[in-house]
């Protein structure tokens, strides 16, 4: 199963309200066969612009990042479920990408720059380089170039 983040923003409420309506996001997720891996709270933000939604405008927003894996089949439920949901203020979906692993090269950076390997690929592709002076092409029927004193 692919993970996904979900960033969450939930309407301004009191605390035990807020947690029933975690809960109840929660639970979403695990009826349809997720996990949740974490959930991060971000605080309480103003947002850039006001909302509409549900027949109330929202000026502020819980802002909460929830990150959890499920059958890629179920997203659309989940976000039908979610989009009824009247606590809900705004919420997307986002596939997380997969880290990208690179090897250190501390050890290849530290050496001074003659032998680096980046820098002598540098210098050989310098040299294969032919320096593309302009030249006088000697068909004027002269043998010597007329403009130069």
């Amino acid at each position: 199963m692919p993970t996904y983040e979900m960033p969450l923003l939930l309407r301004i409420m009191k605390k035990p309200e807020l947690v029933a309506t975690l809960k109840r996001t929660a639970e979403t997720i695990f009826n349809t066969g997720g996990f949740i891996r974490k959930i991060e709270n971000c605080g309480v933000k103003t947002l850039p612009c006001k909302t509409s939604i549900h027949g109330r405008v929202h000026h502020e927003a819980n802002h909460f990042f929830i990150y959890f894996d499920v059958p890629p089949k179920v997203i659309d439920k989940i976000t039908d479920i979610y989009h009824r949901d009247i606590d809900i203020v705004r919420l997307k979906i986002f596939k997380q990408s997969e880290p990208i692993n690179k090897g250190c090269t501390f050890h290849e950076e530290m050496l001074p720059p003659p032998y680096r390997p980046g820098v002598q690929k540098l210098m050989d592709m310098a040299k294969k380089q032919r320096h593309n002076k302009h030249e006088f092409k000697y068909n004027t029927g002269l043998d010597y170039y007329p403009f130069n004193k």
